[in-house]
């Protein structure tokens, strides 16, 4: 047996092992939602323009399922799905992939009390009154 061939052979495997691990879709909890998250200083974060709190214990993983440390992300804009604990504390977050921010989830969304100018649908010309000069 030629002994020269097996340490390729083992490294080839190996490295198809890694690609099939990066190609699996994940499956998050039906109850997350999705956001931009950034941490300001851990465990302060905004959540969607909102300021809240990674809960004790709280897991941050990266888009190989890798456990993140929050300090290491501090003013990074990340897209998450994301768990809330009864107190609206952030529980668990995934950052997501291209592939997987594509998919359609539930989310908080930033909620205002005013309309930008640009956000309003224009008026019909023919109906709209003439504006003064």
């Amino acid at each position: 047996m030629n002994r020269c061939l097996s340490p390729l052979l083992l490294a080839l495997a190996l490295v198809g092992t890694a690609h099939a691990q990066n190609t699996q879709v994940r499956n998050f909890p039906r109850e997350a939602w999705r956001g931009e998250m950034t941490i300001k200083q851990p465990p302060i974060v905004e959540m969607d323009d909102k300021i809240t709190r990674l809960s004790p214990g709280a897991r941050l993983f990266d888009e190989d399922n890798r456990v993140l440390r929050p300090a290491s992300l501090i003013g990074r804009p990340l897209t998450v799905n994301y768990l809330v604990d009864r107190r609206g504390q952030v529980t668990q977050a995934w950052v997501l992939t291209a592939e997987e921010k594509k998919q359609k989830r539930p989310s908080y969304g930033v909620e205002r009390n005013f309309e930008f100018e640009s956000q309003q649908t224009p008026a019909n010309p023919r109906t709209a009154p003439a504006r003064p000069n």
